[in-house]
Parts: C-alpha cells; structure tokens; sequence
C-alpha cells in the first residue's frame, strides 16, 4: 500500500539546506541527496523534487516558482468554477426561454 508522509516545512527547509551545504563534500549533488535523505528519513526522489523547486525558487533553475504555482492553481480553481457557473446559467436561460415560448404558443 502507498502511504504518503508529510514532513513539516522546517524538515524540508532544513534538509535542502544541509544538500546545498554540504553537495561540495560529495562527488556528486545526487550522492549528497542520497545520503542526506536517509538521515532524515525520507526518499532520495522527494528530497531531489525539494531540492529542484528550491533552486527555481532561487532562480537557479528555469520553470514556475512556488508563488507562481499556487497561483496558477488558484486561477484554474476560479476558471473551473466559473466555467460550472456559466453552463448553469446556459442551462436556465435554455429552460426560461423554452417556459416563454411554451406560453405564448397557448
């Protein structure tokens, strides 16, 4: 079974710190992730994904900031809700507009 643990923001801060202190140490910012991800007790690939989205969040790396994520999740949020809220309306206006025309045939 995938269980999923969530480590609090302090853990993750403090383990991208110790890979951004010590990767010099290793022959590789892999073989750091490695052995610092067993210290704390996750995976090496969750501690890697912090890692990476740190160094965008620097502007080391290209792609989307966290800020920049949130948001544009928010925007697709409001976009989906109100993409239901026009079809509602769609959908009303069609059964009023049929309600009209159905009186004024009698």
């Amino acid at each position: 079974m995938n269980r999923t643990k969530r480590y609090s923001p302090e853990v993750r801060e403090r383990a991208v710190r110790m890979v951004l202190e010590h990767e010099r140490d290793y022959p590789s910012q892999w073989a750091a992730i490695g052995s610092i991800a067993q210290k704390i007790g996750c995976t090496a690939e969750t501690l890697r994904k912090w890692v990476r989205q740190a160094e965008r969040d620097a502007g080391k790396r290209p792609g989307l900031t966290t800020e920049e994520r949130e948001r544009l999740k928010a925007l697709e949020r409001e976009n989906r809700e109100l993409r239901r809220a026009n079809e509602i309306l769609r959908k009303a206006s069609a059964y009023f507009a049929q309600a009209e025309l159905d009186r004024r045939v009698k």
